[in-house]
């Protein structure tokens, strides 16, 4: 191999790994708008689970069910 060989080699990989970080820091910033949305929705059914162990808890509600047994 010749020195232009060299070069050339050394040319094409270094495009490569330029677009190789180029692709990996898109894909961060894809998954990180993701990553927010899943948070969001987390927390969403984190207050609705939590309201609906309210109301199963609540005295009068089980009174209710037991009511329906019956």
């Amino acid at each position: 191999m010749g020195p232009f060989e060299i070069g050339a080699i050394a040319i094409v990989l270094g495009c490569a790994l330029e677009g190789y970080r180029i692709y990996t820091k898109k894909q961060a910033t894809g998954s990180s708008s993701e990553m927010k949305a899943m948070q969001g929705e987390l927390s969403t059914l984190k207050e609705r689970v939590a309201a609906l162990e309210s109301i199963v808890t609540d005295k009068s509600y089980q009174l209710k069910e037991e009511f329906k047994r019956l």
